[in-house]
């Protein structure tokens, strides 16, 4: 359970518009075409990208580009579209065959102790990364 003033990351949580100080339910995704010096808007993405922005009605309505560019305004759903029986049906035949596997078995963790400044066997020094690991000196 959340408290308050704490963001919690469920399932399904409502997105918010990227607009700063704009707190209200996103229903639009705007998407940057650069190389077409064009703007992309339509209905919510289902997933959150990196390089697309969530806009509440308001900041989707107003949106203003710069000059040269064209606006491209997809179709938007008159009402939020609602998770559908396919969709739960999918859901629950995900769940259904997770649980029908057999769980696989655990392999006993190999450990194997080293001093810290010791080099894996048959290399005088193994670089990883801009680390090097040496051979302690006999």
């Amino acid at each position: 359970m959340c408290g308050e003033g704490v963001v919690c990351d469920v399932v399904g949580a409502i997105r918010q518009c990227s607009r700063s100080a704009c707190r209200q339910s996103a229903v639009a995704t705007l998407t940057y075409v650069y190389a077409d010096s064009t703007a992309v808007l339509g209905p919510l993405a289902t997933y959150a990208e990196p390089h697309c922005y969530d806009l509440c009605e308001q900041h989707a309505d107003s949106l203003t580009v710069p000059r040269g560019w064209e606006v491209l305004r997809l179709a938007m759903p008159s009402t939020p579209q609602q998770p559908g029986p396919d969709d739960l049906l999918a859901l629950a035949n995900a769940v259904r065959d997770a649980a029908a596997l057999p769980p696989e078995p655990q392999q006993p963790a190999q450990r194997t102790h080293h001093s810290a400044l010791e080099a894996p066997a048959g290399a005088e020094g193994v670089r990883r990364g801009h680390l090097r690991v040496l051979r302690e000196p006999s």
